[in-house]
């Protein structure tokens, strides 16, 4: 299998993440892509018509994409006990805190474009505010309700993944005054699993003109 992937990408680190806690990873071949929404990569639009990663190419051809639906897939490879419950109970809280890591990254994403990618004057304060009120305010939740489990599932690495990206971006500094997250997490990215797929990377937008040398320069933020 293969996986178009980037290393600064939370929702691909979620899918590597998995694939190791799955001991699936060294059936996949990893291939960085990277990817903006105003930069475009033809190789990963000619396989996901938005463009974005991860996607994952099956030994069969099938192409699959969205974090959620390739770790699905992966799940029914593995004989190792599944990261997607079948339990009902437990099965409906790892698939909704799966969808609050999203919103995680989804949120400190947009805060993102408001605080740094973004050109300057097109920047709108009160964006970046909301966005960041939604970061804050899913970072108390789990404080409250974030917890341990025998086993690991996908919510605990969507949340993990999420989390580290947030850190990783300096979006919102979530540790301090939350003591029950901070251990939850710390515990979470000494796994192997994390420690093999630490971001690294900035996000290039856009091409720039060329160096008098040749060499082609790129704007990364």
């Amino acid at each position: 299998m293969k996986l178009l992937y980037q290393s600064h990408s939370p929702y691909a680190r979620k899918v590597l993440v998995f694939a190791h806690e799955a001991g699936m990873a060294e059936r996949i071949e990893v291939i960085h892509h990277e990817t903006s929404p105003v930069h475009r990569n033809g190789d990963v639009f000619a396989l996901n018509p938005l463009g974005k990663v991860p996607v994952l190419v099956c030994d069969d051809g099938t192409v699959l994409f969205d974090s959620s639906v390739i770790c699905e897939y992966l799940d029914g490879l593995h004989d190792r006990p599944m990261l997607i419950p079948s339990e009902r109970s437990r099965r409906f809280q790892a698939l909704r805190n799966q969808a609050v890591a999203t919103g995680l990254a989804d949120a400190g994403i947009a805060a993102r474009w408001e605080s740094t990618r973004r050109p300057e004057a097109l920047r709108w304060p009160t964006m970046l505010e909301g966005q960041l009120q939604k970061v804050i305010a899913t970072c108390d939740y789990l404080e409250d309700y974030v917890q341990d489990h025998d086993t690991l599932d996908v919510g605990d690495i969507a949340l993990a993944c999420a989390l580290s990206w947030v850190e990783f971006r300096r979006v919102h500094d979530f540790q301090p005054g939350r003591p029950r997250l901070s251990a939850w997490y710390r515990q979470l990215c000494a796994r192997p699993s994390m420690m093999a797929t630490q971001f690294s990377g900035n996000t290039i937008d856009q091409p720039q003109p060329a160096h008098p040398g040749g060499i082609d320069a790129v704007a990364m933020v």
